[in-house]
């Protein structure tokens, strides 16, 4: 079991007298039978250095963080020496296939985040973030491709983690493949346009017995704390942190709001009325 970041221990409430629906301890995110007190995913790309980037990654409290298995395989610009900048007995590893426009390219990059997971210690994780992108414009996932890619992952015993359009159906179907979850997204990467699919995800959330990730998109904390509070399971937010003036505090910002978000969506919120509503009782007024 991986060990949870020691910078970041979230406290929701310490009245007793208060419901246990906003005690933290036992509100666990759980993925394919793994367990995890965070519920923010973290991204390891477009940070200025390493340094930047582990103080952003532990600040965030996050537990899960997704690496581009093909871009450190070549060593791309930004890359090199990634998987070995991180401390992988602090994280769990999320490999991706970003940069992969077919399924069978797809399906050849995640057998190689296996193998890279083993190496980097580990052993069982078979996780993998699915990514078929073929749109180099507005990189947008390929539904088709996703879904045959899917297919074979699951068959081969991957724990399958599609990041794709917010389409309700499309979700239902990669659950029904065995996906362990799906990960619509908020707005087109990288863009910072927030939640623009608040309508789909939201029947998404409500018709999907997986987690719900929403990726992609996010690009302020109350953005973040939105997604949330409408019952995603958990959020990956990688640009909006690692590209902020100051990527340290953006990373704390994102984990807080999280948290917020999760909080506020267990708590219930008051419903929305027409009219106001007088906080104080209307009885026993001074004359």
């Amino acid at each position: 079991m991986i060990a949870s970041s020691p910078s970041f221990n979230p406290i929701f409430t310490t009245n007793s007298q208060i419901s246990d629906v906003n005690d933290s301890s036992d509100d666990f995110l759980e993925i394919a039978g793994r367990k995890f007190r965070s519920r923010l995913m973290t991204g390891s790309g477009k940070y200025a250095n390493f340094e930047v980037m582990r103080q952003a990654i532990a600040a965030s409290g996050c537990e899960i963080v997704t690496v581009a298995v093909r871009r450190v395989q070549t060593n791309a610009a930004g890359h090199e020496g990634l998987a070995e900048a991180i401390d992988w007995s602090k994280y769990w590893l999320l490999p991706n296939t970003a940069g992969c426009q077919t399924a069978d390219e797809a399906v050849r990059v995640a057998r190689l985040g296996r193998e890279m997971a083993k190496i980097l210690g580990q052993e069982d994780n078979n996780f993998v973030k699915l990514e078929v992108i073929p749109d180099l414009k507005y990189l947008l996932p390929d539904p088709l491709g996703t879904c045959k890619a899917a297919e074979q992952l699951v068959k081969e015993g991957f724990a399958v983690l599609p990041y794709i359009n917010a389409d309700p159906r499309l979700a239902k179907t990669l659950e029904e493949i065995g996906c362990v979850t799906v990960m619509p997204l908020g707005s087109p990467i990288g863009s910072g346009q927030g939640i623009n699919n608040a309508a789909n995800i939201r029947i998404i959330i409500e018709e999907s017995k997986v987690p719900v990730v929403v990726d992609a998109g996010i690009g302020v904390p109350s953005e973040a704390s939105a997604a949330m509070e409408m019952g995603a399971t958990a959020l990956l937010v990688n640009t909006a942190i690692a590209c902020a003036n100051n990527p340290v505090a953006m990373g704390r910002a994102m984990g807080m709001a999280t948290e917020a978000g999760r909080a506020a969506y267990l708590s219930g919120r008051i419903p929305v009325k027409a009219y106001a509503s007088a906080s104080s009782p209307m009885t026993g007024l001074v004359s």
